[in-house]
């Protein structure tokens, strides 16, 4: 059993060093004002108050960033203030790197990418505030996977973008709004890219090969695949 491993994204120590810093100029601006009576009270307040105020609001963006995703022995999670997604290992059917074409070569992109066996897990558990974010961000990465496509898509561009048919699962289940628009999205970036799910190594404290790696150990771990498999399923 391999034991719970968190991911935090990178910027988030930089976040830290700046609510100390912003600390250390409150303590500096309230030994000036104990030290000389003679300073205006009213405008030293205020910058305190000012100061203070947006440490807080630091402090309250690095607690809402702290944890990205979070890797057990039983699933991978996704955590965002906007709510969050979860997914077992064994309802995942591979994971790698989309890569592009360009001049005839295949380059890979940042982003970590996630293919399912059934979307229905991940529909199910996620929230409309993320899916309609999911669905927002991603739009660069679906236009660049469709103009670097090497065959014409069936769809076209714009009808990809929000297409908001609704969708049907596994199990007869039928989705509709956000959440179908969000499977609709899943299906086209897997008939470009080959995967349904996108994680941006912004989010990531490693390089996204090693987070790879990693997580195809825990797939490992899961029984699903070899943990130094390179080859695609079909």
């Amino acid at each position: 059993m391999k034991k719970q491993l968190l991911i935090y994204p990178p910027h988030e120590h930089l976040g830290r060093y700046f609510s100390i810093a912003v600390i250390v100029m409150v303590m500096i601006v309230l030994t000036l004002v104990i030290l000389n009576p003679q300073v205006n009270l009213v405008p030293a307040l205020l910058g305190l108050c000012m100061i203070g105020g947006l440490g807080i609001y630091i402090s309250h963006i690095i607690d809402q960033q702290r944890l990205s995703f979070s890797l057990s022995d039983m699933h991978l999670q996704h955590h965002t203030p906007k709510g969050g997604w979860s997914v077992r290992w064994h309802d995942i059917r591979e994971i790698g790197i989309p890569t592009i074409s360009k001049d005839g070569w295949h380059q890979p992109m940042p982003w970590v990418g996630i293919r399912l066996k059934s979307y229905e897990p991940l529909l199910d558990g996620i929230s409309f505030r993320l899916a309609s974010h999911i669905i927002m961000e991603q739009r660069s990465l679906l236009l660049v996977a469709y103009r670097r496509s090497e065959s014409t898509p069936n769809t076209k561009l714009e009808d990809m973008m929000f297409d908001d048919t609704p969708y049907v699962g596994a199990s007869g289940k039928v989705y509709k709004g956000l959440v179908a628009m969000l499977a609709n999205r899943m299906k086209y970036t897997r008939e470009l890219l080959g995967f349904d799910v996108f994680v941006s190594e912004d989010l990531l404290d490693r390089p996204l090969e090693d987070f790879v790696g990693l997580t195809r150990q825990y797939l490992a771990s899961a029984g699903r695949i070899p943990a130094d498999t390179t080859d695609k399923e079909n």
